[in-house]
């Protein structure tokens, strides 16, 4: 799985701080302490016809992450949002869209790692894309990385932060491997989730995913939760190793960026037969929860 350039994307207008700018003329001050350290956290959002899909959730979790790193200051969901919106409308954007939502703890006096040399408060990037879900919803492929997601102990995944090293790591290992992503396990030896998305596995009718130990509290995950609630499937979390990943019926991946996506292979064993009734389901489920949910932050909806 690559991801291709779009052309709609060619003359993006980026937002960074309220200030709208081309892409080729965007960029942070290398005294940003997301240039520093990584130190900021992020959010995807994913935008159909006029209204993004779980935004409150999604702007609850960034703030959250933020509290938890003891930024001095975070905004608001209403600025957050105006700032979204006018992005939005700067380049006439209404479907078909993923919004990276990244928030830094700002701009340094002097380089250093030091949180007290951050003094003039945070930086709120706002970068829209045409993206459509990017995975193959015929199955992808998946190999076991040997990079660990960390502990709570070590790096708590509730804090939804920048340092993806791990996840890139891992990801190497999966383009080296042929593989379109790889699965990430926690220090125990059971999935965590891959290095992009939150797994998913169904075995005699039942559905399972991981539990939050060593993986972020995903929005898309909690929406198949409640859908699997909402349609009558018996679903589970819980601790999950990996024969059992390998002998299940079915196996999908969640996330705001591919949705929900079929797992056709993990290390070389198929998944399945190939039939995924229960994924049909929640699929079809899901399109019709973002056909009608979602804030609007674009107005005339349904208008070309």
């Amino acid at each position: 799985m690559l991801q291709k350039f779009d052309p709609r994307n060619r003359d993006l207008i980026v937002n960074i701080n309220g200030r709208l700018v081309h892409r080729d003329q965007a960029g942070v001050s290398p005294f940003d302490s997301v240039v520093q350290g990584g130190d900021a956290v992020w959010e995807g959002l994913r935008l159909y016809d006029g209204r993004i899909f779980k935004l409150r959730e999604h702007l609850a979790r960034l703030r959250a992450s933020a509290r938890a790193l003891a930024f001095a200051e975070i905004p608001t969901d209403e600025q957050m949002i105006e700032q979204i919106k006018a992005t939005l409308a700067a380049n006439g954007m209404r479907d078909e869209v993923h919004i990276r939502l990244t928030l830094t703890r700002g701009v340094k006096l002097t380089s250093g790692m030091d949180p007290r040399l951050n003094q003039s408060g945070p930086t709120l990037i706002v970068l829209a894309e045409y993206k459509r879900p990017v995975y193959d919803r015929s199955g992808i492929r998946l190999v076991t990385a040997s990079i660990r997601r960390p502990d709570p102990d070590v790096l708590d995944p509730k804090i939804h932060h920048n340092n993806l090293l791990n996840s890139i790591l891992a990801k190497i290992e999966a383009n080296v491997a042929g593989a379109d992503d790889a699965v990430m396990l926690d220090s125990r030896g059971f999935i965590a989730e891959t290095n992009a998305t939150h797994l998913f596995f169904v075995s005699g009718q039942v559905v399972r995913t991981s539990r939050t130990v060593a993986c972020p509290e995903g929005i898309t995950r909690a929406v198949v939760l409640e859908l699997c609630k909402d349609l009558g499937i018996a679903s589970q979390v819980c601790d999950l190793s990996l024969p059992e990943a390998y002998r299940a019926d079915e196996a999908f991946c969640t996330g705001t960026m591919g949705e929900l996506a079929a797992v056709s292979h993990i290390d070389g064993r198929q998944i399945g037969t190939g039939e995924r009734p229960v994924l049909k389901r929640l699929s079809e489920a899901f399109a019709r929860l973002t056909q009608r949910e979602g804030e609007v932050v674009v107005e005339n909806l349904g208008k070309a």
